[in-house]
C-alpha cells in the first residue's frame, strides 16, 4: 500500500466505502457525508511521504492537508520518535517534570525570533489563539483587533477574531472584536489610537484561509510599530505559515519583527500527532509564569505530542528544509503559471503565494470547485480556502520529488484543459439564455 510505484496498489480488504459514507451520515454529519458523495466518497486508509491511498488502492499526490504535512505523511523519524515515546511513556501525570516537554520547548524557542522564550503547548491552533487571548486579557488588553479575511480558529474566543459572518452568526454574542482591512496599516492606526493601551492585535503574515493574501512590503513592521506606540499586544498567527512553509522559518523573518506572542501549529505536528503552541516573551508570558494553573489543559504537552514536535523542529533545521521549501515553491509556482497562467481573465484571476503556500484565484466559486474536482480526478489533493471560496490553495510537502512534480504538472495540464472546456460551455449557455 505504501509503494510509490504507479498510481494504484492492492485494495484494502474489509473496507466498504458505501458503509463508511452511511456511517458518516448517521453518526458524524449529513453535511459532511453530502460533500464526500460529491467528490466520489473515496476513503483514505494509508499514507506515506507525499502520498495518500484510498481503500481501492488508488494513490493521490497530497498537495492539500490544510498546511499540516510540510514533512509529508508518516515521516519515518517523527513516527519512530512517537512510537518510542508511546512504548516508554505516552502520557504524563502532570505533577512530575517530564523531559520530552522540556526538549520540545527548548527546540522551538531555539528557532523562533529572539526573545520569544516561553512556550505554552496546546493541542490545536484554535487553542493557541485562545491562549493568546487569555494572556492579553490578563494584561488588561480587552479590545480584540483582527483583519478582514483572517482565520484564527472556531472555538468561541478564537471565533471572535475569525472575521467570517457565516461562522460567527450562529454563535453570537461573541467576545467584542474589531476587524480592519488586511494590509491597511492606516486603518489599524485609527483603531489603536481610539483604544490606546487596551488592544490585542492578531494578524497573519500571509492570510491562508483568506485566500493566500500577501500583504504589502513593510506591513508587519508597521503593525509592530503601531502596537508599540499604542501599547497593544501584538500576536502573530503563524499556525499555517510557520516552520518553513513560506520558505523562511517564520513570516516574521523578512521584516525582522518580534511579536509579543507567536502562534505555532500544523507543521509542528510533523504530520503525525496534533500539537500547537503559543510562544511568548517573558513580559507577555508573566501571568502564566506566576501562576502555572491559571491556564491548563489535561492533554496539552503530552509526551507523545512533545516527541513529535521536537522531532519535527530538529528535522526541519537539520535537513535544510526551509531553504528547500523556498526553492520548491518557486518551481511549483512556475508550473502553475505554465499550465493555468494562460487562463487569466475569464477563468483565472490570479496566481500568488510564498514558498509552499500557493493560491489560484478563479473568476467564481463554481470554477474553483471545478478545478479542485479536476485535480482530484487526476489524483491530486488540494484545498479550498474557508474565507475565500474562489481560491484553490496548494500547501504541498517539502518532500516532493521530481517525479511528484511531473505528476503535478500533468494533473494541472489536464485540469487546465477541463477548465477551458467548462468555461466555454458556460459562456455558450449564458449566450443562449
Amino acid at each position: 500500500m505504501t509503494s510509490a510505484a504507479g498510481t494504484t496498489a492492492a485494495p484494502v480488504a474489509g473496507i466498504d466505502a458505501a458503509m463508511v459514507l452511511e456511517t458518516y451520515r448517521r453518526h458524524i454529519g449529513r453535511g459532511r457525508a453530502r460533500i464526500a458523495a460529491m467528490t466520489g466518497a473515496a476513503v483514505e486508509v494509508a499514507s506515506s511521504g507525499a502520498h495518500v491511498w484510498d481503500s481501492t488502492g488508488r494513490r493521490y499526490l497530497d498537495c492539500g492537508g490544510y498546511g499540516v504535512f510540510l514533512l509529508g505523511h508518516a515521516h519515518p523519524e517523527v513516527t519512530e520518535a512517537v512510537m518510542d515515546q508511546i512504548r516508554r511513556h505516552p502520557m504524563a501525570t502532570r505533577l512530575l517534570l517530564e523531559p520530552t516537554a522540556a526538549t520540545a520547548a527548548a527546540a522551538l524557542a531555539e528557532v523562533t525570533p529572539e526573545g520569544l522564550d516561553y512556550v505554552h503547548f496546546v493541542t490545536s491552533g484554535a487553542e493557541a489563539t485562545e491562549t493568546a487571548i487569555k494572556l492579553a486579557r490578563a494584561h488588561g488588553k480587552h479590545v480584540l483587533v483582527s483583519t478582514t479575511g483572517g482565520y484564527h480558529g472556531k472555538t468561541t474566543g478564537a471565533l471572535a477574531l475569525t472575521a467570517k459572518p457565516v461562522f460567527q452568526d450562529p454563535f453570537r454574542p461573541l467576545l467584542d472584536s474589531i476587524h480592519v482591512p488586511y494590509g491597511d496599516a492606516s486603518a489599524l492606526e485609527t483603531v489603536l489610537a481610539e483604544h490606546h493601551g487596551q488592544a490585542c492585535v492578531v494578524v497573519e503574515p500571509v492570510q491562508g484561509e483568506g485566500g493566500v493574501i500577501v500583504p504589502p512590503p513593510g506591513y508587519l513592521s508597521r503593525v509592530q510599530q503601531l502596537c508599540r506606540i499604542h501599547e497593544a499586544m501584538f500576536v502573530l498567527d503563524e499556525i499555517q505559515t510557520g516552520l518553513g512553509r513560506l520558505g523562511s522559518w517564520w513570516g516574521a523573518d523578512d521584516e525582522r519583527v518580534r511579536p509579543d506572542v507567536l502562534l505555532v501549529g500544523k507543521n509542528l505536528s510533523g504530520g503525525v500527532v496534533p500539537v500547537a503552541a503559543a510562544v511568548a516573551t517573558a513580559h507577555a508570558y508573566a501571568p502564566f509564569d506566576n501562576d502555572p494553573f491559571l491556564h491548563t489543559s489535561t492533554f496539552a504537552g503530552a509526551p507523545v505530542a512533545m516527541a513529535a514536535a521536537a522531532a519535527a523542529v530538529r528535522i526541519i533545521a537539520r535537513d535544510g528544509l526551509v531553504a528547500r521549501a523556498a526553492g520548491l515553491g518557486e518551481r511549483i509556482r512556475g508550473l502553475l503559471e505554465e499550465t493555468l497562467g494562460g487562463l487569466r481573465g475569464d477563468v483565472v484571476t490570479d496566481i500568488r503565494g510564498r514558498g509552499l503556500l500557493l493560491g489560484v484565484e478563479l473568476a467564481d466559486e463554481a470554477l474553483a470547485g471545478q478545478l479542485m474536482l479536476h485535480l482530484l480526478e487526476a489524483n491530486v489533493v488540494v484545498n479550498h480556502s474557508l474565507n475565500a471560496h474562489r481560491v484553490v490553495r496548494l500547501t504541498p510537502p517539502v518532500v516532493l520529488t521530481d517525479r511528484d512534480l511531473d505528476e503535478l504538472h500533468g494533473a494541472l495540464s489536464v485540469a487546465a484543459h477541463q477548465l477551458i472546456r467548462h468555461a466555454t460551455t458556460h459562456r455558450k449557455a449564458i449566450r443562449r439564455a
